[in-house]
């Protein structure tokens, strides 16, 4: 076997295995909260330490791979997760499940950042996007499987089985990246680390989305939430300055001259705002405002998965041959009037209708992901992809990570946080709460409408050349 699909199927198994932990728990968010008896803040951070864990490693894994290797730190990672599941399922008390799935998100970080870098190593340009759509599907086949097996493994055992289902898969994993990749990426030569930023990033994006939880209690927390925010901005603003002046900097400002680069993150950013965000409100509407089980709850969202999954495989092949603007652009489009479609249901509706919006957004979504990001990958130099990916999930997850609070938020806006805990809780079933909980979703969905529409502008801007590399950038970058 060529070594390009040995890099392909090895990395699909670490990544549909993150895929599986990054949604195994966004069904099961109700049945965790009332066995566990976490408020609406706690059942939301069990979902969120996961990715915050994740999103602020990012950048630094992306910089210790591209200095020591990635097949190394990749392996790493596995072990690392592996290790987080078991500990997830040990946990007796919601402080100590979000405590093991910030160690579970710490080892997503590796995985992630390291299979698109392994896989842009091993792959001709010409196939590149053919083989990130891969990458991409083994995502949303873990995504599938997360969001289903969690409401099967619910109807058979309790919260705890979604965590050991992990285990055998991991070992297996690790053994076989051990064994099978070697190491073929270009190394960064400086061996230099930029522990402040490292430190501004971590702390300044933390506080912006522990702002967003905050802000979800209403007039109790909006005072705190708002202090935090400005201060979290204006740390992710000192960090973007000390970049540009360090001299081994975690992220190398040279890549924002790349047009494809930074057009394609922004883009990234706010479409990992609003389709994680818009899942999440999904299970929720299905769970609470039609009465559907865990089980019914997963099984109902497969259209949007397997969607995805189909048009992720299409997008990443047309995209080698027609490129990413047009794509990309016209993912955003049918992923946001989608997402408007969904604004007008209600407690009355049916499923069919349902079906019919989540099988739309999995189609722009898959329309948009991989051609996005052959983009991003296929724009820069060999010995910057370790960060360009560890940049390109940062901006996915910083979306990722704040739309679990930012639909509390959001839904909020229509229903009172305490009647949503207790909606949450099973703790009440009346028709006002539930008339309530509807109309903030269809809040939600507006809004998350809007922001998909605004990603539209970058993703149209982001010029007609694929590799726009700017001088500088070709070398080790140990300067």
């Amino acid at each position: 076997m060529q070594y390009k699909w040995t890099a392909v199927w090895v990395t699909t198994v670490g990544i549909m295995m993150a895929g599986i932990d990054t949604r195994i728990v966004v069904v099961g968010l109700p049945s965790i909260a009332a066995q566990l008896h976490a408020d609406a803040e706690e059942a939301i951070w069990i979902g969120q330490a996961y990715l915050l864990a994740g999103t602020v490693c990012l950048l630094l894994v992306g910089r210790i791979s591209d200095l020591f290797g990635k097949v190394k730190i990749y392996n790493i990672g596995f072990i690392i997760l592996t290790l987080g599941s078991a500990f997830c399922a040990l946990s007796q008390t919601p402080f100590e499940l979000i405590v093991a799935r910030v160690v579970q998100g710490t080892g997503y970080a590796i995985i992630v950042v390291n299979s698109s870098a392994i896989i842009t190593d091993a792959s001709p340009k010409e196939e590149l996007g053919a083989m990130l759509g891969v990458n991409v599907t083994a995502w949303r086949l873990g995504s599938i499987a997360g969001l289903t097996l969690s409401g099967l493994i619910l109807a058979l055992v309790d919260w705890r089985g979604l965590f050991y289902i992990n285990i055998p898969v991991g070992i297996f994993g690790t053994v076989w990246a051990y064994k099978a990749l070697h190491e073929i990426g270009t190394k960064d030569t400086s061996k230099k680390m930029d522990w402040t930023g490292f430190a501004l990033f971590a702390t300044g994006l933390t506080l912006v989305l522990l702002a967003v939880t905050y802000l979800s209690y209403g007039i109790s927390g909006s005072s705190l939430g708002y202090a935090l925010l400005v201060i979290g901005f204006v740390l992710i603003a000192l960090f973007f300055r000390a970049e540009s002046k360090a001299r081994f900097p975690l992220l190398d400002m040279r890549l924002f001259r790349i047009r494809l680069f930074t057009a394609g993150n922004l883009a990234q950013l706010m479409n990992g705002l609003v389709f994680s965000g818009f899942t999440l409100l999904a299970a929720f509407y299905l769970q609470i405002g039609l009465g559907y089980t865990p089980l019914q709850s997963g099984l109902a969202i497969i259209p949007l998965e397997a969607t995805y999954l189909v048009f992720s495989l299409i997008g990443g092949k047309l995209s080698d041959k027609y490129g990413s603007r047009a794509l990309s652009t016209v993912g955003l489009l049918v992923t946001a009037l989608g997402i408007l479609y969904s604004a007008s249901f209600t407690s009355a509706t049916q499923y069919s209708e349902v079906a019919i919006m989540l099988g739309i957004i999995g189609v722009g979504n898959g329309l948009f992901t991989s051609p996005n990001s052959r983009a991003i990958m296929g724009s820069v130099p060999a010995n910057r992809r370790g960060i360009a990916s560890g940049f390109r999930t940062t901006m996915y997850n910083v979306g990722f990570t704040a739309s679990y609070g930012l639909v509390i938020l959001l839904i909020t806006l229509g229903v009172p946080y305490t009647t949503l805990t207790s909606l949450l809780q099973g703790a009440t079933t009346s028709y006002l709460a539930r008339v309530e909980f509807i109309n903030g979703c269809r809040i939600s969905a507006i809004i998350f409408a809007i922001i998909e529409g605004v990603a539209i502008i970058p993703s149209a801007m982001r010029g007609p050349k694929e590799v726009q590399v700017p001088v500088g950038l070709e070398g080790h970058g140990s300067d």
